[in-house]
């Protein structure tokens, strides 16, 4: 036992890992409908070996681990924010309005009647908000405060601490009233009224819930009889949701026209949803095998939304306004952010949605263009680019305003935010440089904060017990409150005020707390996305707003010491 206690303290960088290995395997286990995630997970058993041992790890190592974490998190969030400031989904400011000012006043009740320190306040906030990323920017404005270099430590020990207390706490709270209770407040079933909702956005019944047997584009070959006398444009004008690829006569491709009139013999390759392709027979001819001199792979591509005169559409509105342009090319996913949208036609198309679509080649080459960039499949991580971001984060960051006696600063977390998000901006405006994958962004995102939350864990194990000792029972109904709350206040806006469908105002709910397992309870309970069309858009505002509260907070229980 002293030999681990001493390999452990020797040698920190083998504590980071046992610490990540332990603190997702954790965050995994399930009890009924809720998990704690690998981050959480991760400051539990790094407060519990900070108790065991003494291990410090490199503040540098902290520093730089929320850096990449916090740039990359403004990075995927830029596109979205900046899209949603319109008149349609700038309404969905209000939940993150609304969780601002509940828990910086239940956070101001907190200090004075438990008179709280501004460690303990800001991670009481951080925890009950469900925002990791405040903990890092309460943690940086802490360390910047005119106090010794002992209180310092124990105030950024107890952001741990009171974090890991009020998380657990908000995370149950959450997931238990969007998923749970406020359905039954509301009265209503709400797998039923998710179907309605899909239903109304143009889905069928049972689509959302059921995986198809079949690919959803096919290609079919024909041989000309019905069709015989007519041009390729009539014929798919009449199909719908088809493109002719291919007109063979008599063991001779033809030049494809819109204008080229089909003969009786033709054999023709056509690509198309396959509703649109089912009974077509009586309408073309005869189906044949298919010739391997007129087979053709489909293209597939993901391409950024970036149209200069794209406005804020639906998917619907895109499809009526630009039939001609997209013949040939289909949509198979929408992506915002790291979360992906039902593929409906009343679903909103906002410029930096990703979409893949697939297609011949030369109805690509002509599509493309029209949306946007194609996003190069080779390219996973632009370093220059990112790295640059990075930099001007950290400027940013040591920039300070004295109000005062109170230093006003972004501090690291704050300038590399805002940094992300300009050059997240940046790159949705100009996508041939800055790319940033999505898998490789969750790898340094999620990576990025565990690290820095497991230096967290680590320094807070030798105070955690006082610090429970000290506030007892009073963490945990802080925390609940920090949560239940605003949670209570914005279901009655958006159920009774701004009449939302019941699917999107538990969406708008777990969005504005940034609570990923709460929307996956949702959906679960909903039996299909929904609530994510809500989500994505309050989650964007909240991603932004939540983080900057960490210096907030500390300036303010520190005025009311």
């Amino acid at each position: 036992m002293d030999w681990i206690k001493q390999t452990l303290s020797d040698t920190p960088e083998i504590a980071l890992f046992v610490c990540l290995a332990l603190g997702f395997a954790v965050g995994k286990v399930r009890i009924w409908k809720i998990s704690l995630g690998g981050v959480a997970g991760t400051l539990i058993v790094a407060i519990f070996l900070g108790m065991f041992a003494d291990i410090t790890l490199n503040d540098q190592v902290k520093t730089i681990a929320f850096a990449l974490f916090i740039f990359t998190l403004g990075y995927i969030s830029g596109p979205t924010f900046f899209a949603s400031l319109n008149r349609k989904s700038l309404r969905y400011a209000t939940f993150t309005g609304i969780e601002v000012v509940s828990v910086l006043a239940i956070t101001a009740v907190a200090i004075l009647v438990m008179n709280l320190d501004e460690g303990t306040a800001a991670g009481l906030l951080a925890g009950g908000a469900t925002e990791s990323a405040a903990v890092g920017t309460a943690t940086d404005a802490i360390g910047r405060l005119d106090l010794s270099a002992d209180r310092i430590a124990t105030l950024q020990a107890n952001v741990g601490t009171a974090y890991s207390i009020s998380y657990i706490c908000g995370l149950i709270t959450i997931v238990l009233l969007s998923s749970q209770f406020f359905p039954l407040i509301m009265r209503i079933d709400l797998r039923e009224e998710a179907a309605k909702l899909w239903k109304k956005l143009g889905g069928a019944a049972d689509e959302a819930t059921a995986a198809p047997a079949a690919p959803a584009v096919v290609g079919r070959e024909y041989r000309v009889t019905a069709a015989a006398g007519r041009t390729v444009g009539e014929l798919q004008s009449d199909l719908g949701e088809v493109s002719v690829e291919e007109v063979s006569r008599q063991g001779a491709a033809l030049p494809l026209s819109q204008d080229l009139r089909l003969a009786e013999g033709d054999r023709i390759l056509v690509v198309g949803r396959r509703e649109a392709l089912a009974g077509s027979t009586p309408r073309i001819g005869a189906e044949v095998d298919l010739d391997e001199s007129m087979a053709m792979n489909l293209d597939l591509a993901d391409v950024v939304v970036t149209r200069k005169d794209y406005k804020s559409s639906t998917l619907a509105d895109i499809r009526r306004d630009f039939a001609e342009e997209r013949r040939g090319v289909f949509l198979q996913r929408i992506t915002r952010g790291d979360h992906e949208l039902p593929v409906q036609p009343e679903t909103l198309i906002q410029r930096g949605d990703t979409v893949r679509i697939s297609g011949a080649a030369r109805d690509m080459e002509r599509a493309i263009p029209k949306i946007g960039f194609r996003v190069d499949p080779k390219v996973t991580f632009d370093m220059v680019f990112i790295a640059v971001g990075v930099v001007l984060g950290f400027l940013i960051g040591m920039l300070v305003w004295t109000v005062g006696t109170i230093p006003l600063t972004l501090g690291t977390g704050g300038g590399c935010l805002l940094a992300g998000l300009l050059f997240g901006w940046i790159r949705s405006k100009r996508p041939t440089f800055g790319q940033y994958d999505s898998g490789a962004a969750d790898v340094i995102k999620t990576l990025g904060l565990a690290t820095f939350i497991c230096a967290v864990g680590l320094s807070s194990g030798p105070q955690a017990v006082e610090l429970v000792k000290e506030f007892g029972i009073g963490l945990p109904i802080a925390g609940i409150a920090m949560t239940a709350i605003p949670a209570f206040v914005s279901l009655f806006v958006a159920w009774k005020v701004m009449k939302l469908p019941a699917p999107l105002t538990l969406g708008s709910v777990t969005g504005q707390q940034c609570s990923t397992p709460g929307v996956t309870a949702v959906q679960a309970a909903a039996g299909n996305a929904t609530p994510l069309m809500a989500y994505t858009i309050v989650y964007a505002f909240s991603n932004v707003v939540l983080p900057l509260l960490g210096p907030i907070v500390v300036a303010m229980a520190h005025a009311l010491q």
